[in-house]
C-alpha cells in the first residue's frame, strides 16, 4: 500500500480554487453569447436557448471524457504509475476526437428535427438550426478540452485548465463582440466565434499532453484496446449524463409550450443555473482527483475524511451563492438586455434557483466524490431513479398549466430526490473499493 498524507483543507483548496475558475469560465462562454445576443431580440435569445439546450446535451453525454479520465487517472496516479495514467489519458483522446467528428456527421442532417422537438415557434426555430449547424464544428475541439482536462485534473493539476479556459472566454468575449456587433452577423456570428475559441482551447490541451508524454516516453499512437475499454467504462457515466439532460430538456421543452417571453427567462434563469453548478462543482473535481487518488494509495479513511470536510464546504458554498443570487436578482434581467415580460418571470424564477443552491451543494460534492472512486453503475441506477421522479412532476405542471416559478419547484423534487439516493450511498461503504 502506497502511504499518502492526510487530505487536509489545504490540499482541497489546491485543487478547488483553480477548478473554480475553470469551471465557472466554462458556462461564461454561452453566458458572453446570452448577453450579446440579446440585443438582437427575444426571438434570437430563445434561439439561442433551444440550440444552447441541444449542443450542451450532446456535450454532456460525453462528459465522462473528463470524469472517467480524471478517476482513472487519479488512481494510477495513487498507485505510483504515472505511465499508465498518461497512457489511459491519450486513449481518451483519440476516444474523444471519434466521437466528436461521429456527432458531426450525425446531427447536422438532424439539425431541424432536433430544433422542431422543442415546439419552436417560426421566428425562432430558423435561427437556432442555424446556430446548432455552426456549433457542431466545435464539438470535437469540446470533447478534446473534456479529455484533456480530466488528464490534467487525474494528475492533481487544476491550474493549466484554468489558464486555458481564462483564455478561452476571453477570445470568446472578444470574437463574438466582434462578429455580431462589430461584422452585423447575428447568431450566426456568435456561433462562429465561440467554435473558434474552443478549436484553440483544444489545441492548448493537445501540446501539453504532447508534453507529458514526451516526458514519460509514452506514445501518442492510438491504442485500440484501450480506446475501447476507455469507452466501455464510460457507459455507465453516459446513462447517468443521459438521464440528468432527460430532466433538463424535458424542463425546456415545457418552457417552450409556456411562450416566448417565458423560454427566454428559462434559458437565462438555466444558464445562471448552470453558472451556479460549475462554481459548486470546483469541490466536487477536487473530490474526484482526491478519492481517485487516496484510493488507489489504499487509504479509504483518507477518502471518507476529505468527504465529510468537502460536504460541509458544499453546504456554505450553496448558501453563499443562494444569497448572491437573491442579492443581485433585481439586476440580472438588465444584464442580458430583456424587456418587461422577460424580466418579470425572470426575477420571478431566480426565487428557486437561489433555494436551491445548498441542497445543489451537497449533491454535486457527492456526485464528483462517487465519481472519483469509479462507482458508475450505482450513479447510472440512481440517475435513473430520480429522473423518473421528476418527470411525473414537470408532467403535473403542464397539466395543471403551472408557470416557470412551480417548473422550477418541479426541479427542487429532483434534487431531493438526488439528495438522498447520492447521501444514502455515501453513509456505507461499498463505494470505498482501494486499490490501482
Amino acid at each position: 500500500m502506497t502511504l499518502t498524507p492526510r487530505v487536509g483543507s489545504r490540499e482541497i483548496l489546491r485543487l478547488a480554487v483553480p477548478a473554480f475558475g475553470a469551471l465557472v469560465a466554462e458556462p461564461l462562454f454561452i453566458l458572453v453569447d446570452y448577453a450579446i445576443v440579446g440585443r438582437l431580440g427575444t426571438a434570437s435569445l430563445g434561439a439561442l436557448g433551444i440550440a444552447g439546450a441541444a449542443l450542451t446535451t450532446l456535450v454532456n453525454i460525453c462528459v465522462f471524457l473528463a470524469y472517467g479520465t480524471t478517476a482513472a487517472v487519479a488512481r494510477q496516479v495513487g498507485a505510483g504509475n504515472l505511465v499508465r495514467a498518461v497512457k489511459q489519458g491519450i486513449d481518451g483522446l483519440w476516444l474523444a476526437t471519434a466521437i466528436g467528428l461521429a456527432l458531426i456527421v450525425v446531427c447536422w442532417p438532424l439539425s431541424p428535427w432536433i430544433v422542431q422537438w422543442f415546439g419552436a415557434a417560426a421566428e425562432v426555430s430558423g435561427p437556432a438550426v442555424a446556430y446548432l449547424r455552426i456549433s457542431l464544428f466545435g464539438v470535437p475541439a469540446m470533447l478534446v478540452v473534456l479529455a484533456g482536462t480530466g488528464i490534467l485534473r487525474g494528475l492533481q493539476d487544476t491550474v493549466t485548465p484554468l489558464a486555458v479556459s481564462v483564455g478561452s472566454f476571453a477570445l470568446n468575449a472578444v470574437l463574438n463582440a466582434v462578429f455580431v456587433l462589430g461584422f452585423h452577423w447575428g447568431i450566426t456570428g456568435s456561433a462562429w466565434g465561440t467554435v473558434t475559441a474552443q478549436g484553440l482551447g483544444a489545441l492548448v490541451y493537445l501540446v501539453v499532453v504532447a508534453r507529458a508524454a514526451r516526458r514519460h516516453r509514452v506514445s501518442l499512437r492510438p491504442d485500440l484496446a484501450g480506446v475501447r475499454a476507455s469507452g466501455t467504462a464510460g457507459i455507465a457515466l453516459i446513462i447517468r449524463t443521459v438521464c440528468l439532460r432527460v430532466v433538463l430538456i424535458a424542463a425546456t421543452a415545457v418552457a417552450t409550450r409556456m411562450g416566448v417571453a417565458q423560454l427566454a427567462a428559462h434559458a437565462i434563469a438555466t444558464q445562471i443555473w448552470s453558472l451556479l453548478a460549475y462554481a459548486l462543482d470546483a469541490i466536487a473535481i477536487a473530490g474526484q482527483a482526491i478519492t481517485g487518488r487516496t484510493l488507489g494509495a489504499g487509504r479509504s479513511d483518507h477518502t471518507r475524511a476529505a468527504t465529510r470536510t468537502m460536504v460541509v464546504w458544499g453546504v456554505g458554498c450553496g448558501v453563499a451563492l443562494g444569497a448572491a443570487t437573491l442579492a443581485l436578482r433585481p439586476v440580472i434581467p438588465h444584464l442580458f438586455g430583456a424587456d418587461a415580460a422577460v424580466s418579470a418571470e425572470l426575477v420571478a424564477v431566480l426565487w428557486p434557483v437561489a433555494l436551491l443552491q445548498p441542497v445543489a451543494g451537497v449533491v454535486f460534492v457527492l456526485d464528483g466524490v462517487l465519481i472519483g472512486a469509479g462507482d458508475r453503475r450505482y450513479l447510472a441506477w440512481a440517475s435513473a431513479i430520480t429522473t423518473a421522479v421528476y418527470l411525473p412532476a414537470a408532467y403535473a405542471v403542464v397539466h395543471l398549466g403551472g408557470g416557470l416559478v412551480a417548473l422550477w419547484a418541479a426541479l427542487g423534487v429532483w434534487m431531493a430526490a438526488r439528495l438522498v439516493t447520492l447521501g444514502s450511498r455515501a453513509y456505507g461503504r461499498a463505494w470505498l473499493v482501494t486499490g490501482g
